[in-house]
């Protein structure tokens, strides 16, 4: 499957208690680059989250938003300071021994004893909350990959309906250039004959010049070599991502043998179907920018 380089996935989730959203965007970029952007007392899930982007995406510049929400957290504990508690019951106790006074102690009366409860906030596993943005990180990659992968389908059926044209263009280089050959001998026969006459024209010799110019502007192996690039494509297409750098260096090579064709050229048909040759070329080095 193509994947294209720009996509957008979510998810929301619940870890320890704690809601959490995470969204991914992503856009062109020769290598990955990664970026995470948690709250800062989630720093702690910051690998764990580029190891998760790594083994979906290859290439792209990806950012990361997670967003947590604690204020539904059970994330508050109360403790008993139970030493000074019973410090405060062993002196009460006294006091009524000593002085014949009511004990009255109840719960709720010692629990107001300066620090004998405390609230605290509840320490998080770190690991678990790392595990649990984790998984929802997956769920949104998940939904980012499937619209990377339909927008890489449309990217596919794009490049192949430009190596059609392609193909075709090649064709009419085929059947144009023998025709090139042909006319230069017979122009070359005419002139030769409104020199020296029919006569004095030598056969042979109008063969052998005939034979020197089809040899430099025979685009045979050019022609032989783009079809080679083609089907090469067409084989990387049905393989799958990540497949993009490949594809833009054998662009290049259909460059080069599109460039050798217009430099060998000598009739303007050709040039013509050049211009549009490289014109399509061109266009797929554009879209295969955006593939992953």
């Amino acid at each position: 499957m193509i994947k294209s380089m720009t996509g957008y996935g979510s998810a929301k989730g619940t870890v320890e208690g704690i809601e959490v959203a995470v969204e991914l965007k992503s856009v062109n970029n020769k290598f990955l680059d990664t970026s995470v952007r948690l709250p800062r007392s989630f720093i702690f899930a910051e690998e764990t989250l580029k190891s998760a982007v790594q083994s979906h995406i290859s290439r792209g510049k990806v950012d990361v938003y997670v967003t947590v929400d604690t204020s539904m957290a059970e994330d508050m504990v109360v403790r008993v300071n139970e030493p000074l508690l019973r410090g405060y019951m062993e002196a009460i106790k006294s006091i009524s021994e000593n002085y014949e006074l009511p004990n009255d102690m109840t719960a709720m009366a010692v629990s107001r004893f300066s620090d004998v409860l405390s609230v605290e906030k509840k320490e998080l596993d770190a690991e678990a909350v790392a595990e649990g943005i984790k998984s929802i990180a997956e769920q949104a990659l998940c939904d980012f990959d499937a619209m990377r992968i339909r927008e890489g389908s449309r990217l596919c059926e794009d490049v192949l309906s430009k190596l059609a044209s392609i193909e075709a263009l090649v064709t009419k280089v085929e059947e144009t250039s023998p025709q090139t050959v042909a006319a230069y001998r017979e122009r070359l026969t005419q002139k030769m004959t409104e020199v020296l006459g029919k006569a004095g024209i030598d056969e042979n010799r109008i063969i052998a010049e005939a034979a020197i110019f089809a040899d430099k502007v025979a685009t045979d192996e050019e022609t032989v070599r783009l079809r080679s690039h083609m089907e090469q494509l067409r084989g990387m297409l049905e393989t799958g991502s990540p497949i993009g750098r490949k594809i833009d260096f054998l662009i290049q090579e259909f460059n080069r043998e599109a460039n050798t064709i217009g430099s060998k050229c000598q009739n303007k048909d050709i040039s013509y179907v050049v211009v549009e040759l490289k014109s399509e070329i061109e266009k797929i080095r554009e879209q295969i920018q955006n593939i992953e």
